[in-house]
């Protein structure tokens, strides 16, 4: 009966080390995938900023079919 239960705390250890591994892989990708999408957020704002600082109000522009 002993080694019965010690076999499957064995298996159950097993398989919580292959979730837990899982779970890391998924969290180290996702942590990838959100500095990405800051570096390109970031990105965006600083051609924002670019563009709204090059040159006067949009009031100002004639429309192309003038």
């Amino acid at each position: 009966m002993t080694d019965d239960r010690i076999t499957n705390l064995e298996i159950k250890l097993s398989f919580a080390e292959d979730l837990i591994e899982k779970l890391n892989e998924t969290v180290y990708k996702q942590q990838q995938q959100i500095e990405f999408l800051y570096r390109e957020l970031k990105a965006i704002k600083e051609q924002a900023s670019a563009s709204s600082s090059g040159g006067g109000s949009l009031k100002d522009e004639i429309p192309p079919h003038y």
